[in-house]
């Protein structure tokens, strides 16, 4: 004897198809977030930066490019030349050849020089600082660092 109720379906048969309602109610939640979100950006200015580059009637600067590469024993090489040995913690030649170059550059109008710093991956950090000490007494105020090649 089974007993069923007349008036309700089984659960299996029950389809009650798409639904739009929920996703009415998604829609609108969404779009009252980016409502809400929009009030909160701000008006970016404009800033008045003077970016480096040339401008419609500069004249171009002569650069004088150097580079220093300082090997993993520590000995310090001025474009390939050496100049500095691994215990000279000075580095009296480097910095008078710094100090003639960047006195070279003041003398002629318009010209810079630019050091470019190439240290070995296993050069002592020290042996860096003693290298910026040098510029450093030489004046030599365009200072960059570049990755070795492997």
């Amino acid at each position: 004897m089974e007993h069923k109720k007349k008036g309700r379906k089984e659960v299996e048969s029950v389809h009650l198809g798409f639904q739009i309602a929920p996703m009415i109610d998604v829609v609108f939640v969404i779009m009252l977030f980016f409502m809400v979100m929009a009030g909160a950006v701000q008006v970016e200015h404009e800033l008045n930066l003077k970016l480096p580059g040339t401008v419609a009637g500069d004249k171009p600067i002569a650069v004088e490019e150097t580079q220093i590469r300082i090997l993993d024993s520590g000995e310090v090489l001025l474009n390939d030349d050496p100049v500095g040995e691994p215990g000279d913690v000075k580095l009296v030649n480097l910095t008078a050849t710094m100090m003639r170059l960047s006195e070279s550059s003041k003398a002629v109008p318009d010209s810079k020089v630019v050091v470019t710093i190439v240290a070995d991956e296993l050069a002592p950090y020290q042996r860096v600082i003693n290298v910026l000490n040098s510029l450093s007494i030489a004046k030599v105020q365009n200072v960059t660092f570049e990755v070795p090649p492997q």
